[in-house]
């Protein structure tokens, strides 16, 4: 009762001059789960949202071919048990249309919407020591008071276009595949170029090859890519898939990142050349992210063990792509398989078999500007009708640094992580008192979806033990910080994924000052970064600052 008494005092004291309990910034998956559990808690919360619906990700990218490389009975919520046996998924990948009908669905039904403001972009948060409290200020110059400031804005949500003379000057249509324009484009007898191939480049690439009149690709760096094997779900499957969600789901905490997938025990030479060889098939013919998370423990470590998947990936290139000099343009000589992120396909290679799909190699003959007809190489002036940039995002810090957030003592945060990100367990950062990251840096990353849930419901435990103690400052500590960013970048330590620029070592040559990598995520397993976490609730927060 004494508690439920201070509980009152504060809340009724801290009520008139604060114009939210919690304000979340992003109704994308983080931050739709984020208000859910927060209204458990029956606290006034607003939802911030630059765009003019739910979905996050799966709103702002609509390009031709975007989908899940996670299996969508996977990826999808686990929190209600009522959501999981009403929602059918109609293929084992679902495409972006239908995952936005689910989070839509998701938003509907436990009537999130009245709690977010739509076409609302933050500018600046603004913490005021003497209040304890978020000044949170909008594009539009209105501003909020709120005692916790929690960010749902995602790795990967600001895009980057590429820094070429002319960008600007082009007279015909152009996209960057995260701000796809939400009418229909029409390919038919189009000239069409592709800048990048990332994974968005892929799938873009793989849809609209069929579509176009001529598509022109322009490779800087290829990627090491394997097939998705999507297919549709049946009546049969689905009963089992909403049969089996608790093993699912219980399959998912257990392994390494939170896929269905986990790495083999066995390393790449404990097997014979034959074994080794006829997993390699195995694990390429089967669906999704098994030949990147559930191969030999070894290949992500060893440069040996690496190479041996590397040239039997690049073999299979040599197989499906009928001109030799081609398929060897699209092989990777600069990095193994798996040591950047993974794009799975569907047919990609055998686009550039298409008569009207051409390759431009970046690296042989360089772009030196985009013109009003198109775009000029050092050798040839190429005409289009429509330019798609697939040329990606400022990942994991760069929806940070588009917000001015000021901790205490006007610090800003973009300064602070400008020699690369400092957390707290990649949920908090010192200086930044009652400021929370979803899916921020030095955070499990995997299965996003599922790394989401566990992310939240810790910061929810965490407001519901200050919210039952009468506290009014959460902060992490200096030495919280430095210990986890350190043990972070040991963790880091003999992956040959960090030995490769890509937007996981913060790399990214559009942007200036992102010629330098960094440790930028989190490479433990995931069960160990729960455990960290759940130790440090369990102990009562006591590795924090508290007042």
């Amino acid at each position: 009762m004494a508690t439920t008494s201070r509980q009152s005092q504060t809340s009724s004291a801290a009520a008139p001059a604060l114009d939210y309990d919690a304000i979340i910034i992003g109704a994308g998956m983080s931050g739709l789960y984020q208000l859910y559990r927060l209204r458990e808690l029956g606290l006034r919360v607003r939802v911030f949202e630059a765009g003019t619906n739910v979905g996050g990700t799966w709103y702002w990218n609509r390009y031709p071919g975007a989908r899940f490389d996670s299996e969508s009975y996977s990826y999808g919520y686990s929190f209600s048990k009522e959501l999981l046996e009403e929602w059918d998924w109609s293929e084992h990948f679902a495409g972006q249309p239908e995952t936005l009908r689910y989070l839509n669905h998701v938003a509907d039904k436990f009537d999130l919407r009245r709690d977010i403001q739509f076409e609302s972009r933050v500018a600046a948060a603004i913490y005021e020591e003497d209040r304890r409290s978020w000044n949170v200020t909008l594009e539009d110059g209105s501003h909020f008071q709120t005692r916790f400031l929690i960010t749902a804005i995602g790795p990967l949500s600001t895009p980057t276009l590429p820094r070429i003379e002319g960008r600007d000057s082009f007279a015909g249509k152009s996209f960057h595949t995260a701000r796809w324009p939400h009418e229909p484009v029409d390919f038919a007898g189009q000239r069409v170029a592709v800048i990048g191939t990332g994974a968005t480049g892929v799938q873009t690439i793989q849809t609209i090859a069929a579509e176009v009149g001529h598509l022109t690709v322009f490779q800087r760096t290829p990627n090491w890519c394997a097939p998705l094997h999507n297919g549709r779900i049946d009546a049969e499957t689905q009963n089992k898939i909403k049969a089996g969600y608790p093993e699912m789901f219980a399959r998912c905490q257990e392994t390494f990142a939170c896929f269905l997938h986990t790495p083999d025990p066995r390393g790449a030479f404990e097997v014979s050349d034959e074994e080794r060889e006829a997993f390699y098939e195995k694990l390429y013919a089967e669906r999704g992210f098994g030949i990147w998370q559930g191969n030999f423990r070894d290949i992500l470590t060893d440069r040996k063990a690496n190479a041996t998947i590397s040239d039997f990936v690049a073999r299979k290139i040599r197989q499906r792509v009928k001109d030799p000099k081609i398929a060897e343009k699209l092989i990777p000589k600069n990095h193994g398989f798996g040591t950047r992120r993974l794009p799975l396909e569907t047919f990609y290679y055998e686009a550039y078999n298409r008569d009207n799909v051409e390759l431009v190699d970046l690296t042989e003959t360089p772009i030196e500007r985009i013109t009003p007809n198109g775009i000029k190489t050092s050798t040839r002036q190429y005409e289009f009708d429509i330019i798609i940039f697939a040329t990606g995002f400022d990942a994991i810090t760069g929806s940070f640094d588009r917000i001015d957030f000021r901790g205490s003592g006007g610090a800003r945060l973009k300064e602070r992580w400008k020699s690369g990100p400092r957390t707290y367990l990649g949920l908090m950062v010192d200086g930044f008192p009652n400021m929370m990251m979803l899916m921020g840096p030095h955070t499990a990353l995997g299965n996003i979806p599922r790394s989401i849930e566990y992310s939240v419901d810790w910061v929810t435990g965490l407001i519901r033990f200050a919210r039952d103690n009468g506290l009014t400052l959460l902060e992490a500590t200096p030495a919280g910080v430095a210990s986890w960013t350190d043990h972070v970048k040991a963790l880091g330590e003999g992956l040959l994924s960090n030995e490769v620029n890509s937007w996981m070592t913060g790399i990214n040559s559009n942007i200036e000052g992102k010629q330098t990598r960094i440790v930028a995520r989190y490479s433990g397993s995931a069960p160990a970064y729960r455990a960290r976490c759940d130790e440090v609730a369990t102990k009562g927060y006591d590795e924090l600052m508290l007042g």
